[in-house]
C-alpha cells in the first residue's frame, strides 16, 4: 500500500514538473516571438525613416531656389538629416529624428510665404510623398510601441518575469517624442 501511494506521489510530481517545463518553454518562446516582432517593427520604422532621409535632399534642392532668405532653415534641415543618418543607438536616433521632424516643420512653415513654390508641381509631389512617408512612420511607430507594451508587460508579469530574468530578456524602449513642440496641440487662428 505504501508503495502505491509513493508511486502516485511520484507520478503527480512528474506530471507537475512536465507541466512547469511546458509552461516555461511556452513563456520563453512567447518572449522570443515578441522580441522578434519588436525588431521587425523597428526595421519597418527604419525603412520609412530611410525613405524620408532620401526625400529630403530633393525637397531641399527644390526649395533652395525659392528660399534665398531662408538659408538657415535649409541648413537646419540638412544638418538634422545628417545627424539622423549618423545616429547610432536607439536613444540617439530617436532624438535625431525628433530634431529632423522639427526642422522639416520649420521648412514647411517657411514655404507658406512663397506662393510660387507652393504651386510648383515638383514641390507638391515631394510634399505629398513626404506627408505619406510621415504617415507611414507614425503608423509603424504606433505598431512598434504596441508590441513593446505587450513584450514589457509580459516581461514584468509574474511568473513570466522569472523566465524573462533567467532568459536575459531586457526591457525595450518606446519610440517617444523628445521634441517638446511635437507634444503641443497646434493652435489654429482664422
Amino acid at each position: 500500500m505504501l508503495g502505491a501511494v509513493t508511486g502516485v506521489i511520484l507520478l503527480v510530481l512528474i506530471v507537475l514538473l512536465v507541466v512547469i517545463a511546458l509552461w516555461w518553454i511556452a513563456t520563453y518562446n512567447r518572449l522570443v516571438a515578441l522580441r522578434e516582432q519588436i525588431r521587425n517593427s523597428w526595421s519597418q520604422i527604419d525603412v520609412q525613416l530611410k525613405r524620408r532621409h532620401d526625400l529630403i535632399p530633393n525637397l531641399v534642392e527644390t526649395v533652395k531656389g525659392y528660399l534665398q532668405h531662408e538659408r538657415g532653415t535649409l541648413e537646419a534641415v540638412t544638418q538634422a538629416r545628417a545627424a539622423a543618418l549618423s545616429a547610432g543607438s536607439m536613444p540617439e536616433r530617436l532624438q535625431a529624428e525628433g530634431t529632423l521632424s522639427g526642422a522639416l516643420r520649420g521648412l514647411m512653415i517657411a514655404v507658406e510665404a512663397y506662393p510660387d513654390l507652393k504651386a510648383s508641381a515638383n514641390f507638391i509631389q515631394l510634399q505629398e510623398e513626404l506627408t505619406g512617408t510621415e504617415n507611414k512612420i507614425a503608423f509603424a511607430r504606433q505598431h512598434y510601441n504596441d508590441v513593446v507594451a505587450v513584450y514589457n508587460a509580459l516581461r514584468l508579469s509574474f511568473p513570466a518575469s522569472i523566465v524573462a530574468t533567467s532568459g536575459g530578456f531586457a526591457p525595450e524602449e518606446y519610440f517617444e517624442l523628445d521634441v517638446p513642440a511635437e507634444r503641443n496641440v497646434p493652435r489654429v487662428q482664422f
